[in-house]
């Protein structure tokens, strides 16, 4: 006999089983390119799917048939009610698995300090934040952090880093998605703090222009950065769906941007070699060649997603930095992300990885289409590497 609990348990780890099924497949589909109206009537079918199963499923198991609700009995479940009821389960037990393989994950000792500031960039301009581009309302929603600007320093530990690089420092941006609903001063800011920030090098991981119009805003923006080693950059799957890639791409090279994408570039800095590559997969280009790069280089990859992380350990690659996911904007307590766009749900939904022997950081990202952040801010990174060879004395 199950008993009254279980009961009730088992019956709402059906919904939420179908529900995660659903969840999974959007989020999978985004790391695949679909095309913009495609993965629109998917949303629109995932839609439709959770709510209409889950009112049958109270309704048809629930109140009536077996009346599982009631107290009847699961030995009544039809056939194919049943197959329906246990793949849910199942589907929400591996859920269950996997989040608690990463609420368990220690963090990965390669991360040798973490210090995380948060500012709310509104009071510190001297022009309106908001602007006029689409989904304003979502601005105003209560305990929305889309505005509330998280800056990140990470000290991180890298086996192959030359001794001599030690110290080494990286600005990381990504997912600026300009699109009017939050104003040019506000991003003339956040660039003054990257700045501010002093990398020796600037990195940009894609998802730039929602509304091509505005790529004049690059100029008092982008156009601000400097590198001793230069500013990088690739673009990502909005950028192709929204913006307008060659006018990108040429008003970035203007400002001094050197793109990465589908490429590798090797510079020379203290006596070794770094060798910057970029990777717009699966939505542009193709994937950068190496075969030119000595063996004994340090290799950076600049990816719009971490879905590209076997390819980046295939090339042998030192670091990789990512956006694309967001974070998932939205966190649950204790949950976690639920959406993310990438073949591996949430688990790269962003942070820091040890995948040996490389180390990629996920960022969350500046902004984003829909203007709705919680338990999920903006993030500006500086990665600050440390070498295991000058630790050792090699």
């Amino acid at each position: 006999m199950i008993s009254v609990l279980a009961s009730v348990a088992l019956f709402l780890a059906v919904p939420a089983g179908h529900t995660l099924f659903w969840i999974g497949l959007v989020n999978r589909a985004h790391a695949i390119d679909l095309g913009h109206d495609n993965l629109h009537r998917l949303h629109k079918l995932h839609n439709v799917a959770i709510v209409g199963a889950a009112v049958a499923w109270f309704l048809g198991a629930g109140l009536f048939g077996p009346r599982l609700l009631r107290g009847g009995s699961w030995r009544d479940l039809s056939g194919p009610m049943a197959v329906f009821a246990i793949g849910c389960c199942v589907v929400a037990t591996g859920w269950g698995v996997c989040w608690l393989s990463r609420r368990l994950s220690p963090r990965p000792r390669r991360i040798l300090s973490r210090v995380a500031t948060r500012r709310d960039l509104e009071p510190e301009l001297s022009a309106p934040a908001r602007g006029v581009g689409p989904y304003q309302k979502l601005l105003n929603v209560p305990g929305n952090e889309f505005l509330h600007l998280e800056i990140v320093e990470l000290e991180l530990r890298l086996p192959r880093l030359p001794a001599e690089w030690d110290g080494l420092s990286i600005v990381h941006l990504s997912d600026i998605h300009l699109i009017g609903t939050v104003g040019l001063p506000y991003f003339e800011r956040l660039f003054e703090i990257a700045n501010s920030m002093n990398g020796d090098l600037v990195a940009f991981t894609g998802d730039l222009l929602d509304d091509p119009k505005l790529v004049a805003w690059l100029d008092s923006t982008f156009g601000k950065s400097t590198a001793p080693l230069g500013c990088h950059f690739i673009l990502g799957n909005h950028d192709r769906e929204w913006g307008d890639i060659a006018a990108s791409r040429k008003r970035l090279s203007d400002l001094g941007w050197n793109d990465a994408s589908s490429q590798t570039r090797q510079l020379e800095y203290r006596g070794r070699t770094l060798a910057i590559a970029g990777t717009e997969r699966p939505w542009m280009g193709t994937d950068p060649d190496w075969s030119g790069v000595p063996n004994n280089a340090f290799r950076l990859l600049l990816s719009h997603t971490p879905d590209q992380l076997n390819r980046a350990l295939r090339d042998q690659v030192d670091l990789m930095l990512a956006g694309h996911t967001h974070g998932g904007q939205v966190r649950l307590p204790i949950i976690g992300p639920v959406y993310a766009p990438s073949i591996h749900g949430v688990k790269y939904a962003s942070g820091t990885f040890w995948i040996d022997p490389m180390l990629m950081q996920v960022s969350q990202g500046i902004a984003g289409r829909h203007p709705w952040r919680w338990n999920c801010p903006p993030e500006l990174t500086k990665l600050v590497l440390r070498s295991d060879q000058a630790r050792n004395g090699l």
